[in-house]
């Protein structure tokens, strides 16, 4: 029976710098990879335009200063901007913008766009300012004067302060 038990092997412990590195994950080849910045998705522009309406119509400083919009009239303004605005960096895009840096400058353009156009629309939309409303405070700027007028101005300001009073 003490056939049957194997001897217990002696333990040998090995220094992690003597391991052998363990076995590199073999390489999987992966088509290349192209990032592609312009032209944006069509769920990108949808949420261009969703947030268009969003700054349209909500309480903001924009809005605040020229009135909002109702939601649909919002609506077709914001398609129209995004439109306009995704038309013109397209035009203004290269034949070939596949590199990244290209794609950004066009976003840039796209950027800029929707924000000049939507700025024109709400400007166009504002109510004139009136004439002269009450609580409305007006500041005049002061009449030009020429530096011949200003010599003539002192000269006369100082002869009525050394005038004697009556």
């Amino acid at each position: 029976m003490a056939e049957d038990i194997p001897e217990p092997q002696p333990q040998v412990e090995v220094s992690p710098e003597a391991a052998p590195p363990p076995p590199t994950p073999p390489r999987v080849a992966y088509p290349s990879l192209a990032l592609q910045i312009w032209p944006p998705t069509q769920r990108t522009r949808d949420a261009v335009r969703s947030r268009l309406v969003e700054n349209l119509s909500s309480p903001s400083v924009l809005t605040k200063r020229y009135g909002a919009f109702p939601i649909d009239e919002a609506s077709t303004v914001a398609r129209r901007i995004e439109e306009e605005a995704f038309g013109a960096a397209s035009a203004s895009a290269a034949a070939d913008a596949g590199s990244v840096d290209e794609g950004i400058e066009v976003i840039q353009i796209y950027s800029k766009e929707i924000s000049k156009r939507m700025l024109e629309a709400v400007k166009a939309r504002a109510p004139a300012p009136a004439e002269s409303s009450p609580g409305s405070v007006e500041v005049n700027s002061p009449p030009a004067t020429s530096a011949a007028d200003d010599a003539t101005g002192e000269e006369a300001s100082a002869a009525e302060s050394d005038s004697p009073a009556s």
